[in-house]
């Protein structure tokens, strides 16, 4: 199991930050630390237009993919600060697994998420499971974020070096598509690359797809 401490040096102090992976219990939490982390990224912006109801249908949909397609799967890691509280966390798709089965169960939920964007977010979604990698099993990173009051406190680090050390340790490459141009740099300097260019909105915001080879 995925459980870490990892010290972050912020405004001159050492701060412990607790990464492990995520329980059923955590999921109501979960979904609404990463509803708040999504508020204003340009993809979940395009499928919930709303302002008024976009987090807590944001945080509806994250909680719903947790509870029907990722938990029992090893791939979720949440962040703890020295309190005990959740304040970011990670959602990854295990090399070689398929969530198809998970779709009916989780529909309900997604219904309650998306209501009249559920076809826009079906076909958002056909269009970047087209367009993922096939040819090389890896680590998909599906979402990862942290509270807005809590950014730049190290916290989005410690979410992606936990897991990239266990890429790394069992050579497996990790996969991703940054929602932002200004995550790009981020990305790169834990050896993400950019690959192509996404366009899953017909028009709308674009995405970029990112590989990272395992380091040594």
């Amino acid at each position: 199991m995925l459980r870490a401490r990892i010290g972050h040096r912020q405004y001159g102090e050492e701060m412990d930050i607790t990464v492990r992976q995520a329980q059923r219990s955590d999921i109501p939490e979960l979904g609404r630390v990463l509803g708040l982390a999504f508020a204003d990224d340009p993809i979940i912006s395009w499928l919930l237009p709303d302002d008024a109801s976009r987090i807590r249908r944001a945080a509806t949909m994250f909680a719903t993919l947790a509870r029907h397609d990722r938990i029992d799967h090893g791939g979720i890691d949440v962040a703890i600060d020295d309190s005990g509280a959740m304040v970011g966390a990670a959602i990854w798709v295990p090399p070689g697994y398929s969530g198809d089965r998970s779709n009916l169960r989780a529909l309900p939920g997604l219904i309650r998420a998306f209501g009249t964007r559920l076809l826009a977010a079906g076909k958002l979604g056909e269009k970047m499971a087209a367009a993922h990698p096939h040819d090389q099993p890896h680590w998909y990173l599906a979402f990862i974020g942290t509270l807005p009051t809590t950014r730049g406190k190290g916290y989005g680090e410690a979410l992606l070096k936990a897991r990239l050390d266990l890429c790394d340790a069992e050579r497996i490459p990790a996969y991703l598509e940054s929602s932002k141009p200004g995550n790009i740099p981020y990305y790169e300097r834990f050896g993400f690359e950019v690959t192509d260019e996404l366009d899953v909105t017909g028009g709308g915001p674009l995405m970029w797809k990112m590989w990272r080879e395992p380091r040594t």
